[in-house]
């Protein structure tokens, strides 16, 4: 009697525990799902108007385009009408570059503090943790002097230049994490084969792969979507980019609301392309590179 007593309490606390974890399973659930509709709500509400004329946009803001309101005439306005496509350009020549020129120079700098042992490697270490917290925006002004200083005003290359320098602290710290996790016994083998340095560090580049991914993505976000220097170093209109194109759409007394949202939506269509392809292994090398 005792023996099944015990057994029917045993299996009474399981199901407890399991309706308890079930419950807890469909609440994460829940509050997952409804950052979900939060992050995804103003987007989808931008796109759905982009497709839509401009009195139904004021008329029914949150409903689906129909029959009546259904237009591509923005997509049409934005892709004909000034100087868009070239915006885009610029925003894809300064993005690229500068994502390929920090993440080359992120990773050949965490190689060096991470292998070479020398009494100033801290310090740069410090250094570059320190202008991860620092804004660049701070130094507006002195930069606008260099840049009229080397004569690259209103040129792409000054905004290449300034996201290198603003994304190469970010860069260096994630690397570091990575390259401290290479097997020291990889590398000394390297090196007593006869390796160069420059060798030794192409040989153990593919185990640290997951941190390029998440350098380059975390670099490509905040560059594209930068408004403060396309409007400080690159007002002319041959090197505008995207953010600063789509003020031709705004307008002192009339705004051209379909074609604005159209060029909203065409100006995030690379980050979501970019996110969607390489999700997995930028969530993989981001939480790794922080959890390490």
């Amino acid at each position: 009697m005792t023996t099944v007593t015990t057994e029917l309490a045993h299996e009474s606390r399981l199901t407890r525990e399991r309706r308890r974890w079930n419950v807890e399973r469909i609440a994460v659930h829940a509050v997952l799902l409804a950052f979900v509709a939060l992050a995804l709500g103003p987007i989808l509400i931008v796109i759905l108007n982009s497709l839509k004329t401009t009195p139904a946009i004021f008329g029914g803001p949150f409903a689906l385009p129909t029959a009546e309101t259904f237009s591509l005439a923005g997509y049409e306005r934005v892709l004909t009408r000034g100087n868009f496509l070239l915006n885009y350009r610029n925003s894809l020549i300064v993005t690229l570059v500068s994502v390929m020129l920090t993440v080359g120079l992120s990773t050949l700098a965490a190689f060096a503090l991470v292998e070479y042992r020398v009494r100033f490697v801290p310090l740069l270490a410090g250094l570059f943790i320190v202008g991860v917290m620092l804004p660049i925006r701070l130094g507006t002004i002195p930069l606008i002097q260099i840049m009229i200083g080397l004569r690259l005003m209103d040129t792409l290359w000054a905004l290449i230049l300034v996201y290198t320098a603003m994304s190469i602290p970010l860069g260096v710290t994630l690397m570091m994490t990575y390259f401290r996790t290479v097997p020291g016994e990889l590398k000394e083998a390297a090196r007593v084969d006869g390796a160069s340095e420059f060798r030794t560090f192409s040989i153990i580049l593919p185990l640290v792969r997951p941190g390029l991914a998440a350098v380059a993505t975390v670099t490509m976000l905040p560059i594209w979507n930068d408004l403060w220097f396309p409007l400080i170093l690159a007002p002319g209109k041959a090197n505008q980019t995207v953010t600063l194109g789509v003020q031709q759409f705004v307008g002192q007394f009339l705004n051209d609301y379909p074609a604005l949202l159209a060029a909203l939506t065409l100006g995030a269509l690379p980050l979501v392309v970019l996110f969607t392809v390489f999700s997995r292994q930028f969530i993989r090398g981001l939480s790794a590179g922080y959890g390490k």
